[in-house]
């Protein structure tokens, strides 16, 4: 028997196909057994990279440099729309003063958005668009059935009519037809479109698969997310089915009064796709969440806590100081606030530079490089607390100078985007004059606010509609007020609110609705809250002067 063809066997060489491979080249993507790898090299083609068969695929394919042939891109200028460079590029006058940032970090966090973006796609988007063609789809397979009733009923009225209302038995069918066509047309239409779509989506599918498997560089770097693109689904349509409706007769006014037949009428009804099915989560909650580590702050009272990654955690408190700690506690950087005064809040960009809220300048700052680059500035209005959202664009809540009023303000870049204050009935969103609140911004692109002065959750789509409140969660065993403080939201769209007072975290579904508390590892005065890009949880106790690392998620 061909030992090839037998069930669970072991990988063979693809170039002898007998003997077993134990090495692979991570450039043309070829199992090698030890005998073939000369073969295979013997070309002398410069990019073969032999590897052992269990390292395969780890090796990356760096672009070669335009300008120095010889060198491979590492780098990548962030002053320069994210080009990669080489190590003789980077030092060049060109791009002296420049930002770089390791080709490798970029990559792996492409990776991780491909990753997410493919089981996205996989998993929800492209079920709904299933769903809404199946519907459609029923729709015309039973669009026959039921104007076969209707002729059927016009039909019986006829016979009772006789001959003398043939003519407008013909009439009518015929203007019946008519309207079937134009009914079918328009869900044939909108099938059309859905199915388009799909199409679109599973092109992209392929596509996000292809540089997933792939270890080249450059289709990796240069992904673009087409989540939203694809996230708002068309308007659905609603065709109703025309009537018939028969009247007694009277043969003076013979075809006035035979009967009426009800137009075809259509209407569209907008509605907006989450992100998560309903009821829905990839990573469970444990049954008890785990303490991970706690890094000691210099903080007597640790307010915030943001981060990209577990690597690096960003804290502030009740100084003017900014604090970088590795995951082991060791402090790796230090930033002071230009004004000397505590910032109200920090967020970490996309780039790994720090901004942070003054309240004393009332300004949006931000740290690049060890300079501090003021980036909005108030006028009437001072800021409380601020997110980075998907779009890297910022969302600054703030109140104003006189304390009567306050809100919401998306900025992008320099430039105020949207403004979020009141609701359908004009009654504001938000408390007044409340120094804490915190927000950020869910998966579904929601706007979630820990609102301290409302004792009250207040999460509005982004559009600024209000979805929802939540006001806690009745238990006997908390029995203060509940006022939350920090907030964030995990890679499953749960949100994550401390309860200072009552000394744990309530945890909610993305409709607002209660799923547990993490209330062990004696947290004392939980404050500032975040999730790193892996749902651990970080949270700052405001009363211990530490920042508590916690896995909550299987």
């Amino acid at each position: 028997m061909d030992p090839r063809s037998v069930i669970q066997d072991v990988c063979r060489c693809d170039l002898c196909e007998t003997a077993i491979v134990q090495s692979y080249c991570d450039f043309c993507h070829v199992n090698l057994c030890k005998l073939c790898i000369g073969e295979h090299i013997s070309d002398d083609y410069d990019k073969h990279k032999i590897v052992p068969f269990k390292n395969r695929r780890s090796t990356l394919i760096y672009p070669k440099c335009e300008i120095h042939p010889q060198k491979t891109c590492k780098f990548q200028c962030k002053d320069c729309n994210n080009i990669v460079v080489c190590s003789s590029c980077a030092i060049s006058k060109k791009h002296k003063g420049h930002d770089f940032v390791d080709v490798r970090e970029v990559y792996k966090t492409k990776k991780e958005i491909i990753k997410r973006d493919t089981k996205e796609l996989e998993n929800h988007i492209s079920t709904t668009y299933n769903e809404t063609a199946l519907d459609l789809e029923n729709q015309l397979a039973n669009l026959d059935e039921g104007y076969d009733k209707l002729t059927t009923a016009m039909s019986k009225q006829g016979e009772l009519w006789h001959s003398e209302i043939e003519t407008v038995i013909i009439e009518m069918k015929t203007e019946i037809n008519e309207i079937k066509a134009k009914h079918r047309k328009i869900l044939q239409k909108h099938l059309d479109e859905i199915k388009q779509i799909q199409s679109l989506m599973e092109q992209s599918l392929l596509a996000l698969k292809e540089i997933a498997n792939s270890n080249e560089v450059n289709p990796t770097i240069r992904y673009s997310s087409k989540i939203r693109n694809f996230s708002k689904l068309p308007p659905k349509i609603m065709v109703k089915m025309p009537t018939f409706i028969p009247k007694q007769i009277d043969c003076d006014q013979l075809f006035g009064l035979f009967g009426q037949i009800i137009p075809l009428s259509t209407a569209t009804e907008e509605y907006a796709l989450s992100l998560k099915p309903p009821n829905t989560s990839f990573r469970e909650l444990l049954d008890k969440p785990e303490l991970v580590t706690t890094i000691q702050t210099e903080y007597s009272i640790p307010r915030s806590v943001t981060c990209l990654n577990e690597d690096r955690v960003w804290t502030s408190g009740w100084n003017d100081k900014i604090n970088c700690f590795s995951i082991k506690g060791s402090l790796l950087r230090k930033v002071n606030t230009e004004s000397g005064e505590m910032p109200n809040d920090i967020a970490v960009d996309s780039n790994g530079h720090i901004i942070y809220l003054d309240w004393q300048t009332r300004t949006v700052n931000k740290v690049k490089n060890g300079e501090i680059k003021v980036l909005i500035t108030l006028r009437g209005w001072t800021p409380v607390n601020l997110c980075v959202i998907s779009t890297s664009d910022l969302l600054v809540s703030m109140y104003s100078n006189d304390k009567s009023q306050s809100k919401v303000v998306h900025y992008s870049g320099y430039t105020e985007k949207q403004s979020f204050q009141f609701d359908d009935e004009c009654k504001p969103l938000y408390s007044a004059n409340a120094k804490i609140k915190y927000i950020t911004e869910n998966r579904n692109h929601d706007i979630c606010l820990a609102d301290w002065g409302a004792n009250a959750v207040v999460v509005v789509n982004q559009d600024g509609k209000l979805r929802w409140r939540y006001t806690g969660y009745s238990s006997v065993t908390k029995v203060q007020p509940f006022r939350p403080y920090g907030i964030t939201t995990d890679s499953e769209s749960r949100i994550l609110t401390t309860d200072c007072d009552n000394c744990c975290i309530h945890i909610l579904d993305q409709n607002g609705q209660f799923l547990r508390y993490i209330d062990t590892f004696d947290l004392d005065g939980p404050w500032g809250v975040c999730v790193d890009n892996n749902d651990n949880l970080f949270v700052c106790e405001s009363r211990e002067s530490n920042v508590k690392k916690i896995k909550y998620l299987k």
